[in-house]
């Protein structure tokens, strides 16, 4: 990173408001570095692919109140409260062939390994404390900006995490709340020296922004434009829930590069309505892809050479082009 890093604050509990700060600084803040943190409170964040309903533990959020967003990036579900500190990188995509995930999970492992724990990266999008996950993180690509995110768990409730989230059992081996609470870590737990909130928020800013911090604010013309987003896109039902199609045809694969599960309405062999759900780390929004699906013969070659038009790996992230195939035309 330069040495120059704007950074930012929500000022914000609200996960609606934060997603729409958010999203508005990487629209608005054409370029330079920007380093922001912000927290919220009793919400499931969900992937941009992601079934909301497929996710969530219904009446466990209803009796908790537990707000439900969707994000604009992939990758899966995850549960925020005020016992975690949201990290936001928003800089310029550079040399895309040396985009790697690496030069953003490094600062963040590295100023965990600052406090003395066994940091270290993981998987497609983890980061671990002896073994188990700290932190999960996610991208986007808009108009040669990018934008990596990740939450830490400081001192979360386990509790919440496993009762607010169905999991999956091709990912767990076990449905049980145990299981959940076995794979993730507070990083708290594993200090020599306790801190608390505060004081790992202040750490976090003075190790990750360095020397080149410059404390930012948003204009009011782009508070404005947050209001707006907030209201028109992150705070409806619309946004959240109203994104499942009807479907008639519905497989399900995991392939090391994520959850896959396609979902087809086809009428007299043709594409009318298709979704991708998963947790696969996809930067770019799937409508493109999906709306160049629609009206197309539904057989493997056609469904195929729409697929070839477009950049997958934006899209799949390391799901491949035969492995999308493979799972719309699984036969069991």
């Amino acid at each position: 990173m330069s040495q120059e890093i704007h950074y930012l604050e929500t000022g914000s509990q609200d996960p609606f408001y934060n997603l729409a700060f958010e999203e508005t600084v990487l629209r608005s803040r054409r370029s330079g570095e920007y380093l922001l943190l912000w927290q919220n409170d009793n919400t499931i964040v969900i992937g941009q692919n992601q079934n909301a309903e497929g996710e969530i533990n219904r009446a466990f959020v209803e009796a908790h109140q537990i707000h439900v967003v969707r994000r604009t990036t992939g990758g899966g579900a995850v549960y925020h409260d005020l016992g975690n500190l949201n990290y936001s990188f928003i800089t310029d995509v550079g040399d895309a062939e040396r985009l790697t995930m690496e030069r953003f999970t490094r600062p963040i492992v590295e100023a965990l390994q600052g406090l003395g724990l066994q940091a270290e990266a993981s998987g497609r999008n983890d980061i671990l404390v002896e073994g188990r996950k700290v932190s999960g993180t996610a991208q986007r690509l808009l108009r040669g900006r990018f934008l990596y995110h990740g939450t830490l768990l400081f001192d979360a409730n386990p509790g919440m995490v496993s009762g607010a989230l169905n999991v999956d059992p091709a990912k767990f081996e076990s449905k049980s709340a145990k299981s959940v609470r076995s794979r993730i870590g507070n990083i708290r737990e594993f200090l020599k020296t306790d801190m608390d909130m505060p004081a790992f928020w202040s750490y976090l800013k003075k190790t990750l922004a360095g020397s080149g911090l410059v404390e930012d604010h948003l204009t009011d013309e782009e508070l404005a434009a947050v209001d707006e987003l907030k209201r028109t896109k992150y705070d409806t039902w619309e946004w959240n829930f109203g994104r499942s199609p009807k479907y008639n045809l519905r497989n399900k694969r995991r392939w090391d590069g994520g959850t896959l599960e396609p979902c087809v309405e086809v009428d007299q062999g043709i594409i009318r309505q298709i979704v991708f759900y998963g947790d696969f780390l996809a930067v770019s929004p799937m409508d493109e892809v999906t709306g160049a699906l629609m009206g197309t013969p539904f057989r493997r070659e056609d469904v195929g050479a729409v697929l070839d038009r477009f950049p997958l790996r934006d899209y799949f992230g390391t799901i491949t082009r035969d492995q999308v195939l493979d799972t719309i035309f699984y036969v069991d």
